[in-house]
């Protein structure tokens, strides 16, 4: 789509910044997985989406969907700076990146550049993607389980932290699923605010999810934990969290 007819259909975004689907510009950052459900939760939706990549690789489903690909490394700040600014008038970046237990930078580093870049271009809302075992939900998993992914929580525990001291004018929204898994949606994933929680969710669920977050007044500078209401660990009692 021209850059003109783009432009056209954004008529009047300087005049509101209220999340509007229909006129709202969201990146969204990581490789496939959660990163592609969230971009095709938010075209079904009627949001303007970019989706950061670092190849080409996942080029024509991006098109399909009717969003843009823009390159770049989230660990290269500069890179992350100019995908940013290919975005027309750009009001939300999503981030799920992540790397491995073996090397966990784009967790941390990555993430954290994504956060510093939006919020010099005065991005409205941030949405961090993380994991049940980061910050004050370190206790929720098993600790086998926090044992083995300890790297990474840790660096996605400094994401979180870099993203609540820019706070500020950024509204920021942290989504921290329980354990993935890749079959379809259930419709039974929720919300809590509960750091006590754990439990597994499936990425489809997880991505409608953060969908709704990115739209939600309610979601606003909020942590929450997302899992399966009927796969948790054990049988907590605990309130759910309304998006």
């Amino acid at each position: 789509m021209a850059r003109s007819a783009r432009l056209t259909k954004r008529i009047g975004k300087v005049a509101t910044r209220a999340l509007d689907p229909d006129n709202t510009s969201v990146l969204v950052a990581g490789g496939g997985g959660v990163a592609m459900d969230v971009a095709r939760a938010l075209k079904d939706r009627g949001a303007w989406v970019w989706c950061m990549q670092r190849s080409e690789a996942r080029r024509a489903e991006v098109e399909d969907m009717f969003a843009f690909l823009v390159k770049a490394d989230a660990l290269d700040a500069e890179s992350v700076g100019k995908a940013m600014d290919a975005a027309d008038g750009l009001d939300v970046v999503v981030s799920t990146v992540g790397g491995t237990t073996a090397q966990p930078q784009a967790d941390g580093q990555g993430n954290i550049n994504l956060i510093e870049q939006a919020a010099k271009r005065g991005v409205k809302r941030f949405v961090l993607v993380t994991s049940i075992g980061t910050g004050d939900s370190k206790d929720a998993p098993p600790k086998p389980v926090y044992d083995t992914l300890q790297p990474v929580l840790v660096e996605k525990t400094k994401a979180e932290e870099r993203l609540k001291e820019l706070g500020g004018d950024m509204e920021y929204v942290i989504v921290r699923p329980g354990g993935l898994k890749s079959d379809p949606a259930t419709g039974n994933g929720v919300l809590t605010e509960d750091v006590r929680v754990c439990g597994a969710i499936h990425r489809e669920d997880v991505a409608e999810l953060v969908c709704q977050a990115v739209f939600s007044e309610a979601a606003k500078n909020k942590v929450l934990s997302a899992v399966d209401r009927n796969q948790l660990f054990g049988e907590p009692e605990f309130e759910t969290f309304q998006l």
